[in-house]
């Protein structure tokens, strides 16, 4: 409700000044001009007494139609305005980012591009390092920025506040509330059920996907051996949307070969048109974004979406009806296993719910992969010398075999594992994520009163000398076992942590591994 009626605060305010405008001028239009008029269309005769009649019930309806429209206005607007303006004599006392405005906050002072917005926050977090937290008002809605392990652990390692912030909620037409938006007792069950799908065991069972579609990416590569320098991002990326589409869905959607698809560009597409509307409060009415350009493309990307998925998981759900022994084979998606997925009544999941899920699998999944992929290349790339520890950790391994990598090569690969640790660190796949705070609470001796929204920054918190000495450098050594010993275990949080942290990360190192 606070947050629905954000806009109508603002919207509330520019309403009264135009009505009390309107007012003051039909006042003074009636009382300088009209009443010398009527006086004389009386005196004259002029004016029969049925239309004097009319003209008055116009002129009360119309005072009556204004006080009834400020009414309603004062009624919508009143508790949260009364919050805003309880959490922001609250918060006072917290370190906060210079200039901010009531109602609008600190909103203007944003950079509109997504890049140059991230490069405002971590320039922000950098300069204030020696601040235990500050905050930052996103219009009339407050942020508490935290980049220090022992002020994160407050809020990730309190089952109390688990529900994601806010800003989450422009996640919802797309996903729905599915494990990464919901919240309460809808997160706790759907965790438990989920929880058995990303188990080690069932996750080999991937490795035969990634094998194939990492054969892909190499062939395409070949190309450029001794040629120019390229740039190998949208090949990676297309290669990990490969590997997480088959892997959700069971669906082969041949991204490396066909990447102009309208489902691979949605994807991209509407990642970026949701993280320019969560950091524009003028775009958070649905009303008005609906109506918006990017809204109506906003609309258009989720139909293909929604769509491709809804018929993926037709398609397989009647596969399975029609192959009783589809549940020996070897080789399952995800959604195969979320189509025999049961609640503890026995009931099997529905279709939305599944949806939601694979939606959300494929959300969380692609990106993230990707990124890890790429910064873990690039990295490797600018160090000869971890290159060529891999290299010797490779050869000793698989010697001169080509043969595809299995499980047990994987556990094998610890100096590999230190390095992918350690890219995470430097350049982590969710720079940031958000919180909302479920009872007020201290934090570092400040108070924080419930329904503010907590943005952790792992970007920020990996890069704190107290547990990584000269942050910056790439010393895939730290995290060595005699290295890691006595680190504060929130110092490090790729994955989150805590009750709520990520469900598929053992599945993301997997793939990273792989690649």
């Amino acid at each position: 409700m606070y947050h629905n009626a954000i806009c109508l605060i603002s919207l509330g305010f520019f309403s009264l000044c135009v009505c009390t405008k309107q007012v003051k001028e039909l006042s003074l239009k009636f009382t300088v001009k009209q009443p010398v008029r009527f006086y004389q269309s009386i005196s004259c005769g002029q004016l029969h007494p049925n239309k004097m009649g009319v003209l008055f019930g116009l002129y009360i309806l119309g005072i009556i139609f204004i006080a009834i429209l400020l009414l309603l206005l004062a009624s919508t607007t009143y508790h949260p305005l009364k919050n805003y303006i309880g959490k922001w004599n609250e918060m006072r006392p917290i370190p906060g980012m210079p200039g901010a405005y009531p109602i609008i906050g600190n909103a203007l002072q944003f950079k509109t591009n997504a890049g140059d917005f991230f490069n405002q926050i971590i320039e922000g977090t950098n300069e204030n390092r020696h601040l235990p937290l500050a905050k930052v008002w996103v219009g009339p809605v407050p942020f508490l920025i935290l980049y220090h392990a022992e002020n994160i652990e407050v809020v990730l390692s309190n089952s109390r506040h688990l529900d994601k912030s806010y800003s989450y909620r422009f996640l919802h037409p797309w996903l729905g509330t599915g494990l990464l938006t919901s919240t309460g007792e809808k997160w706790r069950n759907r965790r438990k059920m989920l929880t058995p799908t990303f188990h080690f065991s069932i996750l080999s069972d991937f490795l035969e996907v990634m094998n194939e579609q990492t054969d892909i990416l190499i062939k395409k590569m070949q190309k450029h051996i001794d040629g120019e320098p390229f740039n190998c991002f949208s090949y990676i990326t297309l290669c990990a949307l490969d590997i997480i589409c088959e892997t959700a869905m069971g669906k082969k959607i041949y991204a490396q070969s066909n990447s102009d698809s309208e489902y691979v560009q949605s994807v991209y597409k509407m990642s970026d048109i949701i993280s320019k509307r969560q950091r524009s409060p003028w775009l958070w009415p649905d009303w008005i974004y609906k109506k918006l350009k990017e809204g109506k493309e906003h609309s258009r990307r989720l139909r293909i979406l929604h769509s491709f998925t809804a018929s993926v998981i037709k398609e397989r759900s009647k596969f399975m009806s029609s192959e009783p022994d589809q549940g020996a084979r070897k080789r399952q998606a995800f959604l195969d296993m979320l189509l025999k997925t049961t609640y503890e009544d026995g009931k099997n999941l529905s279709h939305e719910d599944i949806q939601e899920e694979v939606d959300t699998f494929m959300f969380e999944g692609h990106d993230t992969t990707a990124a890890s992929m790429n910064w873990a290349l690039h990295l490797i790339g600018s160090h000869p010398e971890v290159l060529k520890a891999l290299q010797a950790e490779l050869q000793e391994v698989f010697g001169s075999s080509d043969r595809h990598v299995g499980v047990e090569d994987l556990k094998r690969l610890r100096y590999l594992e230190c390095v992918i640790k350690e890219s995470l660190r430097i350049f982590p796949s969710v720079p940031l994520f958000a919180r909302s705070i479920c009872e007020t609470c201290q934090i570092n001796g400040f108070k924080v009163p419930k329904g503010v929204n907590a943005v952790i920054i792992p970007y920020a918190l990996h890069r704190d000398p107290r547990y990584f000495p000269e942050p910056e450098e790439f010393r895939p050594e730290r995290f060595l076992p005699e290295n890691s010993k006595g680190r504060h275990r929130y110092a490090y949080i790729p994955f989150s942590a805590g009750p709520r942290n990520c469900i598929g990360k053992k599945k993301s190192r997997m793939i990273t591994k792989r690649f």
